[in-house]
């Protein structure tokens, strides 16, 4: 009598009280799984969305675009030199440059401040994308860590292995 009322509850791979208790709380461990491929999936596309191949035009912009920060440090180291080698000279351009009115000054820093915003945005959106591309790849790295470790704990003793290995314990204890 017990039997079919345990088989009606638990058999044909059934949990009736498990199936009864998810209709009013959620089952946690489904509701994680179904988080982690929805993860996955957002972060593949993500990553996709920035992997379109650059053509020629994208690649001579990118050179152009990392001109500026060399050629304003090179300028400036050029600007010392040339007032230690000929002050009078440098004097000269100096003065040059003290003529130049305030409003084209703050022009130039707003020309300067949205060349480098934009540039530091964009590589910051860059960044994003590597460290999504980072986690999708760590979870695969994670896995297979995960399996060579459970493969080399499922090796079989080696006899001959653990009987040098005590030798050799007890040599270094003696010796």
């Amino acid at each position: 009598m017990i039997m079919p009322l345990v088989s009606s509850f638990f058999g044909n791979n059934r949990n009736v009280l498990r199936e009864t208790i998810e209709v009013f709380q959620e089952n946690a461990e489904a509701s994680a799984v179904r988080d982690n491929s929805l993860t996955q999936a957002a972060l593949a596309q993500f990553a996709k969305e920035f992997q379109s191949p650059k053509g020629r035009f994208e690649r001579v912009m990118d050179g152009l675009n990392r001109l500026p920060r060399p050629m304003l440090a090179l300028g400036t180291l050029g600007l010392m030199v040339s007032a230690m080698v000929d002050p009078l000279w440098f004097a000269a351009r100096m003065q040059g440059i003290a003529l130049v009115p305030e409003p084209l000054w703050w022009l130039l820093g707003i020309v300067v401040s949205f060349y480098f915003g934009g540039r530091a945005q964009m590589k910051s959106q860059e960044f994003q994308s590597s460290m999504a591309n980072t986690y999708v790849n760590a979870q695969q790295v994670v896995s297979r860590i995960n399996n060579l470790t459970r493969t080399e704990k499922a090796k079989p003793d080696n006899p001959a292995l653990a009987q040098w290995q005590t030798r050799k314990a007890a040599a270094a204890r003696r010796g």
